[in-house]
C-alpha cells in the first residue's frame, strides 16, 4: 500500500514524500492516521536530527516518520492480535514504549508509523506494551490531544504530600480538596489542566490561575468559567499578576494566609518558579511543568522551608499509559474538552514547515489533518479569509457557535470539504 508521510532524513530535514509501505506481518496492524497534534518535541527532533536521543543515526538512508500525537482507524489486524483488536476501531498511542529499556517511539524512531502520514504499518512491540489505546470518542482531534493531556494527568499523579508530622508516607497525587496554583496557566497546556482541575476525579477547594496578559486570560476565562468550576465544587480564580503591587501577599491572601497545597509552574522562568516557592503552605508541592531548552536553568528555592515547613518539588515530563487511558476515558466521556488547546489547523503539506518553526508560530496546539491539503491557519483567522474562501466562512461559523473552540462539527466539516492531498 502506498502513503504519504513526512518523513525525517537530517537535521531540519523533513520531506513530505509518498513511499510504499511493507506487507504487513501477522504480528502488526495496519491502520489509517486522521489527525496529528504537532508537539514541541518535535520540533526538538527535527532540529537534532539523529543527535536525538530516540532518533537513529542511519536516517539519511532509513528515514523515520515524524509525529507522536495521532489518532486514527485501524484497518486491518494480524493473527496475533486479532483476540484484542478490530477493523474500525478508533485508536491512540502511547509513544513512550519504553520497550526493552530502549528510548524507541513512534513519531521518533520507525520508518512505517508516525502521526504525520496517511498510512501506517503499527508494530508488533506497540502492542506487546499496551501502548495501542482504543479510543470511544467520535472526534479525531480530541484522540491527537490524549498525549499532551495524558502530561497534565501525570503531573497531577506525581505531585505528594505527607500530612501527618512525623510520618514520612507519601500520599501520592494533588490534595483533595486542597489549594492549587496554576502561574502562567493560560497557554495550551495550562488551559488543559485547568480543565482537568475541575472536572478530573481529585478536585481542590481553590484553583488559582495566574498570568500577565489581559487577553488570554479573559479568553481562559470564557472557556473554563468560574460559575462551571463552582457547580463542580471549586473556586476559581483568574489573577493578572501584572496588574498587582504585592503578587505573593495577594495570592497567599487568597488562601487565607496558610498558602498553596499544591503549585504547577507553567513557565520556565526563574522569577514564577520563585514565586511558586514563596507561596507554598506547609507540606506544600511544587510541580515544575514547563520543560526548559537551558540545560543550565536554575531557580532560588527556600531550604529553611523545606527543613521546617515540609515544602518539596518535583518535575514531570510525559505521562503513562495510565495517565492516557484517563485521558482518553475522560474525553470520551465528554468530561473534559481539550479542544481550548488548538488554535491552528492545517493538512499534511503544511506539517515540515510548521514543524521547523514551530518556536516561532504564536498560539497552541497546531493540529494536522493528514488526509488533505490546507496551510496552516490559525481559527481566529477563518472569518477573514472566509471573505474569499467559503470553506473558511463556513469554518468560521461553526467555531462561532462554540465560542470560538474548533469542535467535532468542524472536523467533520473540514474533512468532507477540503482538499484531498
Amino acid at each position: 500500500m502506498k502513503t504519504k508521510a513526512v518523513r525525517m532524513y537530517g537535521k531540519k530535514d523533513l520531506r513530505l514524500e509518498e513511499f510504499e509501505l511493507p506487507a504487513m506481518k501477522d504480528d502488526e496492524i495496519l491502520a489509517h492516521i486522521v489527525s496529528d497534534s504537532i508537539c514541541m518535541s518535535s520540533y526538538k527532533a527535527a532540529v537534532q536530527g539523529s543527535d536525538h536521543k530516540r532518533v537513529p543515526k542511519d536516517i539519511a538512508e532509513h528515514p523515520v516518520i515524524i509525529g507522536h500525537e495521532f489518532c486514527g482507524e485501524i484497518i486491518e489486524v494480524g493473527k496475533k492480535w486479532r483476540h484484542k483488536f478490530e477493523p474500525g476501531k478508533r485508536f491512540s498511542i502511547q509513544p513512550a514504549l519504553n520497550y526493552k529499556g530502549t528510548l524507541d517511539a513512534p513519531g521518533y524512531s520507525f520508518r512505517y508509523i508516525g502521526g504525520d502520514s496517511i498510512y501506517v504499518v503499527i508494530p508488533n512491540e506497540v502492542m506487546e506494551m499496551d501502548c495501542l489505546l482504543e479510543y470511544q470518542g467520535s472526534a479525531y482531534f480530541m484522540g491527537s490531544l490524549s498525549e499532551p493531556m495524558s502530561c497534565i494527568v501525570g503531573a497531577f499523579h506525581a505531585n505528594y504530600h505527607h500530612p501527618v508530622p512525623g510520618k514520612y508516607d507519601h500520599q501520592m497525587g494533588i490534595k483533595a480538596g486542597g489549594k492549587i496554583a496554576i502561574l502562567a496557566g493560560v497557554g495550551p497546556m495550562g488551559l488543559g489542566a485547568i480543565d482537568y482541575a475541575i472536572h478530573g476525579e481529585r478536585k481542590p477547594s481553590l484553583l488559582v490561575v495566574t498570568d500577565i496578559d489581559d487577553a488570554r486570560l479573559a479568553r481562559a476565562a470564557s472557556i473554563h468559567t468560574v460559575e462551571e468550576a463552582r457547580k463542580q465544587g471549586v473556586d476559581l480564580r483568574y489573577v493578572n499578576t501584572k496588574a498587582v503591587e504585592k503578587v505573593e501577599e495577594h495570592l497567599l491572601a487568597l488562601t487565607g494566609g496558610s498558602g498553596f497545597d499544591d503549585v504547577f509552574v507553567f513557565a520556565p522562568v526563574r522569577p514564577v518558579v520563585e514565586q511558586g516557592d514563596r507561596v507554598l503552605g506547609r507540606d506544600g508541592c511544587l510541580n515544575f511543568f514547563a520543560g526548559p531548552t537551558d540545560s543550565s536553568f536554575s531557580a532560588m528555592f527556600n531550604f529553611y522551608n523545606v527543613h521546617y515547613n515540609s515544602t518539596h518539588i518535583v518535575g514531570t515530563t510525559g505521562g503513562n499509559t495510565d495517565d492516557m487511558v484517563e485521558a482518553l476515558a475522560l474525553m470520551g466521556s465528554g468530561r473534559i474538552n481539550p479542544a481550548a488547546m488548538i488554535t491552528h489547523v492545517g493538512g499534511l503539506n503544511a506539517v515540515a514547515p510548521t514543524t521547523l518553526n514551530l518556536p516561532n508560530i504564536p498560539g497552541g496546539k497546531k493540529l494536522m489533518y493528514t488526509n488533505i491539503d490546507l496551510p496552516l491557519t490559525a481559527i481566529d483567522e477563518f472569518a477573514e479569509k472566509g471573505k474569499s474562501d467559503p470553506l473558511f466562512a463556513e469554518l468560521a461559523k461553526i467555531v462561532a457557535r462554540t465560542n470560538g473552540l474548533w469542535s467535532l462539527e468542524a472536523e467533520q466539516y473540514l474533512l468532507s470539504h477540503a482538499k484531498a492531498i
